[in-house]
C-alpha cells in the first residue's frame, strides 16, 4: 500500500518550528510555507513549496494535490480557507489543525474516510500533543460503521441513508446484530472491549432480526432484495477480499486438493 500524500503548511514563526519538527519524523511529506520562513527547512529532504503570494491561493491546488493536510494555522482562518473547497467526505482531503505551540491535533475535516483523525492521533504523538477528537464513534469507542474493516480491504456495501442510520444506532447505543461469515476476525483494533450493545453472530440466521435496531453483516453471500427491504435503512454490508487459492510455487497452479474457502 502506497504512503498517503500529506502536505504539512505553516505561516508563522512558531508554527514552522513546529511544522519542522514534524517534518523531521516524516521525510515524506511535503511542506507549503511561506518565502519568510522557508529558511527554517533548510537542509530536510522533504519537498518544498515556498509561496509568495497569500495562502488562500495555495488551498485549491494543495486539496487537489494531497491525501492529508495538516496545518499551523488558527482554527478559524483554516475552516475560512477551505470552504470555497469542499466537496463531500469521498472526495475531499482530511485537514488537520495544529496550534503554534504544538499541544493539540484537531481533525477539521474528513476525520473518518478522509483519516483526518488517525493523522491528528499520529501527530499528537509524534508531537507529544493531545489529540482531540469529536467524532461520537472515536469518543465512544465503537464501530465506525463507514471505515470498519478498511485496512483489511473491506468495501461497504449499503446505501448511505443506511450508514447514516446505522451509525446513530450504533454511536445511541442501541441493540445491533454485527454478523461475520467473512473475512479477517481481526477487525476490532480499539483497547477497549466492544461495548454491550453489539452482539456478535456467525451466520444472519441465528438472528432474530427484529430485536435489532441495525444489522452489520461481513458476508461473500448475495444480499437478496426482500432482505434489503425487510431491513429498510438497518442493514450495512461489509465485502472482504475473496480468498485466494493455494498455488505451486512459481507456477501459479492451483494445489491438487486445495479449497478455497471464506
Amino acid at each position: 500500500m502506497s504512503l498517503p500524500r500529506i502536505g504539512i503548511v505553516a505561516i508563522t514563526k512558531h508554527g514552522a518550528a513546529q511544522a519542522l519538527r514534524l517534518a523531521q519524523q516524516l521525510p515524506h511529506t511535503h511542506i507549503c510555507t511561506s518565502e519568510k520562513f522557508a529558511p527554517v527547512f533548510t537542509g530536510l529532504p522533504n519537498p518544498l513549496r515556498a509561496y509568495s503570494g497569500a495562502l488562500r491561493e495555495e488551498i485549491g491546488p494543495l486539496f487537489a494535490q494531497f491525501d492529508q493536510l495538516v496545518f499551523f494555522v488558527s482554527l478559524g482562518a483554516v475552516v475560512r480557507l477551505i470552504a470555497p473547497f469542499l466537496k463531500n467526505k469521498d472526495e475531499d482531503p482530511g485537514v488537520t489543525v495544529v496550534d503554534d505551540a504544538g499541544q493539540y491535533a484537531i481533525p477539521v475535516l474528513s476525520g473518518h474516510v478522509g483519516g483526518a483523525n488517525a493523522m491528528a492521533e499520529q501527530v499528537a504523538a509524534l508531537l507529544g500533543a493531545a489529540p482531540v477528537l469529536t467524532t461520537a464513534s472515536d469518543v465512544g469507542r465503537t464501530i465506525p460503521v463507514d471505515i470498519l474493516g478498511r485496512e483489511l480491504g473491506w468495501q461497504v456495501e449499503a446505501p448511505k441513508l443506511n450508514i447514516t442510520r446505522v451509525s446513530a444506532a450504533v454511536v445511541n447505543e442501541e441493540p445491533v446484530a454485527f454478523v461475520q461469515e467473512a473475512g479477517s476476525p481481526h477487525w476490532w483494533t480499539r483497547p477497549t472491549p466492544l461495548p454491550p450493545s453489539i452482539q456478535r453472530f456467525s451466520r444472519l440466521d441465528e438472528v432474530d432480526l427484529a430485536r435489532f435496531a441495525a444489522v452489520l453483516w461481513v458476508t461473500h453471500a448475495e444480499v437478496p432484495q426482500v432482505l434489503w427491504e425487510r431491513l429498510r435503512e438497518r442493514l450495512v454490508v461489509y465485502r472482504p477480499p475473496l480468498p485466494q487459492p493455494l498455488s505451486h510455487e512459481g507456477r501459479g497452479e492451483p494445489v491438487p486438493g486445495a479449497v478455497g474457502g471464506a
